[in-house]
This record gives structure tokens, sequence and C-alpha cells, in this order.
């Protein structure tokens, strides 16, 4: 068991995917030796060589149309979007290309692409530098879409990502770079299309993914206080999604509430509450409620505490289940 941030995490899972496999090539912009302006590649040119690990041009299209071409051709190529309000210029490569081949092959060629997103808020950052563009590549039918929320699940699930014949897009909540956490590198415990109870309760269930999971388990322990006892699952995969998972905790505590920082119409989000409302109607005790980023473009930073969900605003969606 080793204590990391996520950052040091996702590095050494590279480190370890590269290592295990020499057809796995690193890409995207400043990612060599400057190892990124997140720092996640950092180190990885100079183990690796330049041949593996290395820097493109600023054209996001260009990275993702490589980066089919090599998978093609049989290599297992990881993709870094510097920003996730980046990633648009490469959508049509994504969404019409990368996502449908496999399906127009009949499942002759596989695209091994994984194409790394930081993404989300809480960082005080400016447009296109903390939105939540999971709910385009979720809707998008041959992609799979993850998140990790720890740094055990960060380490372990982009190697898992890496070794799928799969694309997946691999978002990483940013204002979880720097928070520590335990890893186990010795045990996986959990494939990256699992959801996950991370708390145990009885009353009302909290569904999120990414860095809003650390929120939930701050929202669950005031409400314990309060006399509400609270589960809180993690997503992990957002596509597909774990539904297994999320009835059984549905039928048990009656009462759910899905947390996203994304916008809420038409989202990840309005998916889980429409499905649970279909598959658990006759055990759920209230509405399924959600807690949403607000439906307009993200706003200048100083303004972020009121676009993105919070403690509070969760506290009340667990009020108004409770009330009924």
């Amino acid at each position: 068991m080793s204590t990391m941030t996520m950052a040091k995490a996702l590095n050494e899972g590279l480190r370890a995917a590269m290592a295990a496999d020499v057809k796995v090539l690193m890409f995207g912009e400043e990612v060599g030796q400057l190892g990124g302006v997140f720092r996640i590649t950092e180190g990885l040119q100079k183990e690796f060589g330049p041949t593996r690990v290395y820097d493109t041009p600023l054209a996001e299209s260009g990275i993702v149309g490589t980066a089919i071409g090599l998978a093609m051709r049989g290599y297992r190529p990881v993709c870094e979007i510097q920003f996730d309000g980046f990633v648009f210029p490469a959508f049509d490569q994504i969404t019409t290309q990368l996502a449908k081949m496999t399906y127009r092959h009949e499942g002759a060629l596989s695209l091994p692409v994984v194409i790394r997103i930081p993404y989300g808020g809480h960082i005080g950052a400016v447009e296109h530098h903390q939105e939540s563009p999971e709910a385009y590549f979720a809707h998008t039918a041959g992609l799979r879409v993850v998140s990790p929320a720890t740094s055990h699940d960060a380490y372990w699930m982009i190697q898992d990502a890496i070794s799928s014949p799969d694309p997946v897009i691999f978002l990483e909540p940013k204002s979880r770079y720097w928070q520590k956490g335990d890893v186990d590198m010795a045990n996986r415990q959990a494939p990256m299309e699992r959801a996950v109870v991370v708390r145990e309760g009885r009353d009302v269930t909290l569904i999120g993914h990414g860095a809003i999971v650390s929120m939930l388990l701050q929202v669950a322990d005031v409400a314990e206080d309060e006399g509400t006892s609270v589960e809180v699952i993690d997503l992990r995969s957002i596509s597909p999604l774990d539904w297994d998972t999320l009835v059984t905790s549905a039928q048990s505590t009656g009462r759910v509430v899905v947390v996203q920082e994304a916008p809420g119409n038409a989202s990840v989000g309005s998916e889980i509450a429409a499905t649970l409302a279909e598959r658990t109607f006759y055990t759920l005790e209230a509405p399924v409620v959600r807690v949403s980023g607000l439906d307009t473009p993200f706003p200048p930073a100083q303004l972020e505490s009121s676009y993105l969900p919070s403690v509070d605003r969760i506290l009340d969606a667990i009020d108004r289940v409770m009330a009924y």
C-alpha cells in the first residue's frame, strides 16, 4: 500500500502500462519533456524514449486522427487533451470515426485508443478549462467513458483503459490531482466498468462520479449527524453504467439523489434518474432528485461556487426526498 496524489497515481499507472506493452504510445501537447501541463506524464519520455512519448502540434483533431491510424496498425495510443474545453476540435474524429469504426467493420477492427481529458471545476480557472463534457461522449455508441475518483482507481483504471480493446474517454477530475490517497498496487479491487458502494447507508442513495464523490462523502457525514443514513455510490464508469449496483441500492434505500458538475439538461444524471424511475418505481419512496451544474456556459472563476453543486445544495436535495 502506497500513499500518493492522483497525479502521481496516474503517472505510475501509465508507467506500468508502458512497461508491460511496447505497443503503448503516449502523445499530446507538451507531454514529453515538460510532462504535461499537470505533469501527469512527467519522466515518461526520459524512461521510454521520444519515439514512445512525444509532443504534438496544437491540433486536437490531428492528435486523435493520428491515434486512430496508429491503432489500426496495432498500437495502443494514449492521447492527452490538455483541458476539457479543448477536446471539441477533435469531436468529429472521436464521434464519427473512432466510435464507429469497429461497428462499421463488424468487429474485425479494434481501436484501443485512450483519450485522457482533465475535466471539471473547483480550480478557479477560466472558461474552456473547467467544463464537464461527459454527456457528449456517453451519448455516442462505441465509446467507453470512465472517471476515477480516488488515487487507487486512477492507478488501476488507466491501466484497464489502455488494455481495453475499445476506445476509452478517460476523464480525470483535475481538482483531485493534488489530493492524496492510498493505492494498493497489488490489488485492483474492481474492474473499471463497475460502480462501487463507497459508503453504505439505509435511508437515501447518493450517486456521483469524479470529483463529486469526495463531496458526497462529506455530505454523508453531515447527514449522519442529522440522523439520516446515506449510501454513496461512485459510478466510475459513465458509459456503460453499472445498472445492477444502482438498482440494488435504489431498491434498498428507496430514495435517490444524483449529483454531477455538468449541466442537468439531457445529462448523465438525467439518464440515471429516468432509468431508475423505470426499474425501481414500485420500491421508490420519493422521486429521484438531481443536483447539477447550471444550464449555462461555465461562468467566470469568481462565480464557480454559485454554479457547481455544493454540500448545502445536496443536503437540501436529501431533505426533499426524505420529506416524502
